[in-house]
C-alpha cells in the first residue's frame, strides 16, 4: 500500500518535469517567460536576449582595447578605456593595474599611486603587482624603492624575464646617474 502511494506521488511529481524539445542547447532557463506572455511596457518577451546569449563582460572590451592602445605606446588612450572598464568592473584588478601604468607613463603619479592602492586590495602581493610599482618608483627616479619592489617581485617569481630585465635597466640607471 504504501510503495502504491510512493509511486503515484513520484508519476506526478515528474509529470511536470516533461520538455517540448525546442530547447536544443541543453540550457535550462527557468525564469524564461512563455511566448505568449508580454512585458510591463507591452510589448512581447521574444527576441530578448538572457543571461546565457551574453558573450562578454562589458569591461573586456574596453581592457582588450585598452591593452591594444598600450603596446602601440598611446598610453592616453590606454588610460582612458582602463579607466572606463573601472568604471564597468570595479572588482576588476587587471584594469587598475593597467590604469596604474598607463598614469606611471604619462607621468601622473598621483592617479599611479591610487590606481595602484585600488588594485594591490584586488590582485594582492604579487610579482606584477611588485614589478610595476617598482618601475613606477624607477620612472620617478626613487631608486631605492624601485630596487625593494623590484626585489620583491623577484622572490615571488625568481624566473620571470619581467623582472630579471627590470633589475638589470635599474642597475645600468644605477651606473648613468648624471649628477
Amino acid at each position: 500500500m504504501r510503495l502504491a502511494a510512493a509511486a503515484s506521488v513520484l508519476v506526478v511529481v515528474l509529470s511536470g518535469c516533461q520538455t517540448n524539445g525546442a530547447d536544443t542547447t541543453g540550457v535550462v532557463r527557468t525564469n524564461e517567460p512563455a511566448k505568449a506572455e508580454s512585458t510591463a511596457f507591452g510589448d512581447a518577451f521574444d527576441g530578448l536576449n538572457t543571461v546565457g546569449d551574453v558573450e562578454y563582460y562589458a569591461s573586456d572590451q574596453a581592457v582588450a582595447e585598452a591593452k591594444n592602445q598600450f603596446r602601440a605606446e598611446n598610453y592616453g588612450n590606454a588610460g582612458a578605456l582602463f579607466y572606463k572598464a573601472t568604471q564597468l568592473a570595479p572588482n576588476d584588478g587587471g584594469a587598475w593595474m593597467g590604469l596604474a601604468a598607463c598614469s606611471d607613463r604619462i607621468h601622473r603619479f598621483d592617479l599611479a599611486d591610487k590606481a595602484y592602492r585600488q588594485a594591490f586590495r584586488l590582485v594582492g602581493a604579487t610579482p606584477e603587482y611588485y614589478n610595476n610599482v617598482g618601475y613606477s618608483y624607477l620612472l620617478r627616479g626613487k631608486l631605492q624603492d624601485a630596487r625593494s619592489n623590484f626585489l620583491r617581485a623577484y622572490e615571488l617569481a625568481p624566473n620571470d624575464p619581467t623582472v630579471a630585465n627590470n633589475l638589470q635597466l635599474l642597475s645600468s640607471s644605477v651606473k648613468n646617474l648624471e649628477r
